[in-house]
C-alpha cells in the first residue's frame, strides 16, 4: 500500500500543464497528468460559507472525458481527480464535521458503507491551513488521497470513493454553486 501511494505522489510530481483556469486568485492548470493518463480540467469551483460569502476552498475536478452528468461521471470506472487548494484554516474538527455531513446526505438510505470505514477514514482528516492543496485520485478500485503532495490515506473500497465524490457533485453537495461549478458551469447566478 506504501509503495502505491508513492508512486501516486510521484506521479503528481511529474503533472504538467499548458494553459490554467483562475479564480478567487487561484491557478488551476487546464490538464494534469497522472502517469500516463491526461485528465482535463471539468470545471473549478469556490466554496464559500455563510451569507457572508467567506471564502474557504477552490477546488478542480479533472476528467478523462470532461462531461456535466453528475450520474455518469459518477458511474464512471475511468480515473478522476479532484484539486483543492484552501483560501482559510479549517479546524480538525469542522472539515471533519463537512465531510460527516456529506456522507449522511449523500449515501442513500440504508448507507450500504461500513460504518467502522467512515470512522477510520474520519479520524484521518486533518486541520486544513491556508495555502494548502488537498487532493482525492478517484481509481477503478477507490480512491488515492495527500495532502500537500502527501500520502494521507488510500481507500480500497470503489463505492466509499464514489459516495466522496458525491459530496462534490451528487445529490447534496455543500452547495449548488460547488456542484454546477465543478459540472463546468459557471454562467449561472452563484447560490
Amino acid at each position: 500500500m506504501r509503495r502505491a501511494l508513492l508512486s501516486v505522489v510521484a506521479g503528481f510530481a511529474l503533472l504538467s500543464s499548458a494553459r490554467a483556469a483562475e479564480l478567487e486568485g487561484v491557478t488551476l492548470p487546464d490538464e494534469q497528468w497522472i502517469g500516463r493518463t491526461e485528465l482535463r480540467l471539468n470545471g473549478i469551483a469556490l466554496r464559500s460559507y455563510s451569507v457572508l460569502q467567506i471564502p474557504i476552498y477552490v477546488g478542480g475536478l479533472y476528467l478523462v472525458h470532461p462531461d456535466s452528468d453528475p450520474e455518469r461521471i459518477l458511474r464512471s470506472t475511468d480515473m478522476k481527480l479532484l484539486d483543492i487548494r484552501f483560501l482559510r484554516d479549517v479546524d480538525q474538527e469542522r472539515a471533519r464535521a463537512a465531510w460527516r455531513e456529506g456522507f449522511d446526505r449523500n449515501c442513500d438510505s440504508p448507507c450500504d458503507l461500513s460504518s467502522a470505514e467512515v470512522a477510520r477514514f474520519l479520524a484521518a482528516v486533518p486541520a486544513v491551513r491556508k495555502g494548502d492543496r488537498f487532493t482525492i485520485l478517484f481509481t477503478p478500485s477507490g480512491a488515492e488521497i495527500s495532502v500537500n503532495q502527501r500520502p494521507l490515506g488510500r481507500i480500497a473500497n470503489r463505492r466509499f470513493a464514489t459516495v466522496m465524490l458525491a459530496t462534490f457533485i451528487g445529490p447534496h453537495p455543500p452547495t449548488s454553486r460547488v456542484k454546477r461549478e465543478l459540472l463546468g458551469s459557471r454562467t449561472q447566478a452563484n447560490g
